[in-house]
Parts: C-alpha cells; sequence; structure tokens
C-alpha cells in the first residue's frame, strides 16, 4: 500500500487527509503539537517534532513513505525547508501544498513588508508615516490589532507608543506586558463580528500575516469597510525547486500516484 506522509496542521492538510483516505494511500499526518486541541485530521495522526531534516529523513525511510505532502502554514518556513532537505537526501518525493495568498483590492489600504520586524518597525513609525497615525494625539498610544500568532508578540512588545489587541488560539508564554490584551478566541470569524471589535477597541491599524484562505478574511473586509489600514507580512519563499500546488484536489491527485 503507499504510505503518504502529511505535514499538517492546517484546514487544507485535514481536506487532503480525509480526500486520501477514500482513495486508499495509507495516510500519516504530523502535527507539530504547539496548539492544544488542535483539529484533528482522519486516519493516522503523529504529534511532535522530528528533529530536523535529519531526523525527518530517518523517519522517512524508516516508514518508508512514498511521498510528503508539506501542508504546514505558510510562515512554517522551518518545517518546510527541512522537508526540502530530508526529500533531497532520501529520494522521497516532495509536494508543498499552499492556499492562495490574499490579493489587495482597490479600496484596501495595505502596506505590504517582508517580516514581522519590518512589521514593528512601520509601527515604531506610524505616527510619521505616510497614511499612518499622524492625526492621532502625542499622548494616545497607537492602538493595534495583532493577529500575527502568540509567538510573534515579544517583537512588537518592543515597540514604544503602542497598545495591542493580539489574539490568538493559546495564550502567550509569560509575562505579558501592561499594554497587551490578549483575546483568545479561534475563528471562523464574522465580518460584523470584526467590525464590532475595531469599533469596540478603537483599533488604528491591522498588523496580520498572509496566510490566505477563507476563514480569516472577515477582519481584511471590515478593515476595508471601515478605512482602517493594514500591514500586511509577505509570506517567506520557499526553497528552490520544491513543486508547488494550491488546491486539495491538485494535491491529492499528486500524492495518490503511485
Amino acid at each position: 500500500m503507499r504510505r503518504v506522509l502529511i505535514l499538517g496542521g492546517t484546514a487544507e492538510a485535514r481536506a487532503l487527509a480525509a480526500e486520501l483516505t477514500g482513495r486508499g494511500p495509507h495516510v500519516v499526518s504530523s502535527l507539530a503539537g504547539r496548539v492544544s486541541n488542535p483539529r484533528l485530521p482522519v486516519g493516522e495522526v503523529r504529534e511532535g517534532g522530528f528533529g530536523g531534516p535529519d531526523g525527518l529523513a530517518r523517519w522517512l525511510a524508516d516508514e518508508r513513505i512514498d511521498a510528503l505532502v508539506d501542508a504546514t502554514h505558510p510562515f512554517a518556513a522551518r518545517m518546510t525547508a527541512s522537508a526540502a532537505q530530508a526529500s533531497a537526501r532520501t529520494g522521497v518525493p516532495l509536494l508543498v501544498l499552499r492556499r492562495p495568498g490574499w490579493q489587495e483590492g482597490p479600496d484596501d489600504r495595505w502596506h505590504r513588508v517582508a517580516s514581522l520586524e519590518e512589521a514593528a518597525g512601520r509601527l515604531a513609525r506610524w505616527r510619521s508615516a505616510p497614511d499612518g497615525g499622524h492625526h492621532l494625539p502625542a499622548d494616545r498610544p497607537v492602538r493595534v490589532f495583532l493577529t500575527t500568532g502568540r509567538r510573534s508578540l515579544p517583537v512588537f512588545t518592543r515597540v514604544a507608543g503602542v497598545w495591542l489587541l493580539a489574539r490568538s488560539v493559546d495564550p502567550p508564554e509569560p509575562p505579558v506586558p501592561g499594554n497587551v490584551h490578549v483575546l483568545l478566541d479561534r475563528g471562523p470569524y464574522t465580518v460584523e463580528g470584526e467590525r464590532q471589535l475595531i469599533r469596540g477597541h478603537r483599533l488604528d491599524v491591522l498588523v496580520t500575516k498572509d496566510s490566505g484562505g477563507g476563514m480569516t478574511t472577515a477582519k481584511l473586509v471590515a478593515a476595508r469597510e471601515l478605512g482602517l489600514p493594514v500591514i500586511m507580512v509577505n509570506r517567506p519563499p520557499l526553497p528552490r525547486g520544491v513543486h508547488l500546488v494550491d488546491t486539495v484536489e491538485a494535491a491529492a491527485a499528486w500524492a495518490a500516484q503511485g
């Protein structure tokens, strides 16, 4: 029986596991274990890391895996790099499944940046930046809607003159600074709910990653409707030479072939 390893944790990974299970291959889904109470895919599930590319290469060989699909989050750059290296060392074919990124519309006010650090730097200059918060009173902090994940919080807490509404599934590591309000929540979200959140907290700017997909676009629609600027962190580049698809159907067709 053909054996397929899916590096998962995303909705696309769960959909792929369900699709492949119906086509005959034995599917193993690997979860990093960084989120409490994750939504589990059908089939066999493996939790925890592999120990870098060497550990993943050994696991692929020991388990006689025929195909490897990286369906992790678009910003899981380290895992994707490990998958590419392990594939090259073992000869196990690798496919990367990534949902399409978000595209800016004519009424959006997006500022694209290359990294979290660049996003933090933009916030530090927000009052004087074009299209920024220069209209705010000097003694009022820039109120930021931060949806880049709990692990990124320390990058932004070092910025002076900001107040952060940080939304995440799991709580960040303590201590949490006094200028941070943590909102624990899990999507899907609604446009009306996001509008109420932005208005209720008097938010000035949204900082988010270009994760893509449909579940989290409500915040972008609400930002557009309310004229809220968005600092959009671009995705990290993929390793050179990897095969990329953006639909579950294409990934299933590739992984099921033998």
